[in-house]
C-alpha cells in the first residue's frame, strides 16, 4: 500500500476498527492530536481521514466532544455508496460466492450503455448471495470492466466487501450512480435462493456505479428480499 495516500491508510484502519466493533456506538475516537502522534501524521492528513469517515456515515463530529462512532443502521444501505457491509456491519453480513470472478464477454442484452473501452475489454462476472443475520437477503450479479484489475479473478470474496477490495487493492472509489427498481415475480432460482414464499414478489434493481477511474463503472443486477428489511441511502 506504498502508493496509497497517508490519509487513506488512517481511514482504512479506523474504518476497520469501527466495523469490527473495536469502537462501538457512542465511543469517542482518539483526538486529532492523539491520532497525529500515534500515526506520525499531520493534522490536515488526520482531518482528511476523519472527514471521509463522516462522509461514510461512520462517525459524527461534535464541537467540543470530538469524533463519535455511529451505530450501523438497522435498515440496509444497498443504495449507499458506502456499501452494504458498511451499512449493515460485517458482524451481521455473510457472503457466499455462487460464481467466482471469471472473465467473459458482455451480455448481448446488457441493460446499460457501455463505453467503447469497456466493450472492447470484456467484463469480469461474479454472483453472490448475501445474508443478514443468517437469512438470505440479496442475490446479486456483478459485471466489472476487465480494465487493469491484476489478479482480481484469483482473489477470495467469501465474506468480503467488493467495494473494500476495490478500494484497498486498486484505489477505486465509488463516486455515485444510477439505478432502476421494480417489484417482479421471481424465477424459481431466485425464489429458492432467497427463501421466498409462494407468490411473494422480489425487489429487482439494475444499478450502475461510477468511480474515480475513467471508463470504469460497476454494474449490478440485484434481487432483494424486503420482507424483513427496508433499504435506504442516497447518492
Amino acid at each position: 500500500m506504498d502508493n496509497v495516500p497517508q490519509y487513506r491508510k488512517l481511514y482504512e484502519l479506523l474504518r476497520k476498527h469501527i466495523i469490527n466493533g473495536v469502537y462501538r456506538e457512542g465511543d469517542l475516537l482518539p483526538s486529532e492530536n492523539e491520532l497525529c502522534s500515534a500515526h506520525e501524521m499531520t493534522r490536515p492528513t488526520v482531518r482528511h481521514a476523519l472527514e471521509t469517515l463522516v462522509k461514510d456515515g461512520l462517525i459524527l463530529k461534535k464541537q467540543g466532544k470530538g469524533s463519535i462512532v455511529r451505530k450501523p443502521p438497522q435498515n440496509i444501505g444497498i443504495l449507499s455508496i458506502a456499501g452494504t457491509a458498511s451499512a449493515v456491519g460485517v458482524r451481521y453480513l455473510k457472503t457466499d460466492i455462487l460464481q467466482k470472478p471469471v472473465v467473459q464477454t458482455w451480455p448481448g442484452d446488457f441493460p446499460f450503455e457501455l463505453s467503447d473501452l469497456e466493450q472492447e475489454s470484456g467484463c469480469i462476472y461474479m454472483e453472490r448471495l448475501r445474508y443478514v443475520e443468517n437469512e438470505p437477503v440479496f442475490y446479486d450479479v456483478n459485471h466489472l470492466p476487465n480494465i487493469n484489475l491484476p489478479r482480481f479473478t484469483q482473489r477470495s470474496f467469501e465474506n468480503k466487501s467488493l467495494f473494500e477490495v476495490l478500494r484497498k487493492n486498486y484505489q477505486i472509489e465509488i463516486l455515485g450512480g444510477e439505478q432502476k427498481l421494480k417489484a417482479v415475480k421471481p424465477t424459481v432460482q431466485v425464489r429458492q435462493l432467497l427463501h421466498l414464499k409462494p407468490g411473494q414478489p422480489v425487489l429487482y434493481m439494475e444499478r450502475k456505479l461510477t468511480t474515480n477511474k475513467e471508463h470504469f463503472n460497476i454494474y449490478s443486477t440485484i434481487y432483494f428480499n424486503s420482507e424483513k428489511h427496508a433499504i435506504f441511502g442516497s447518492f
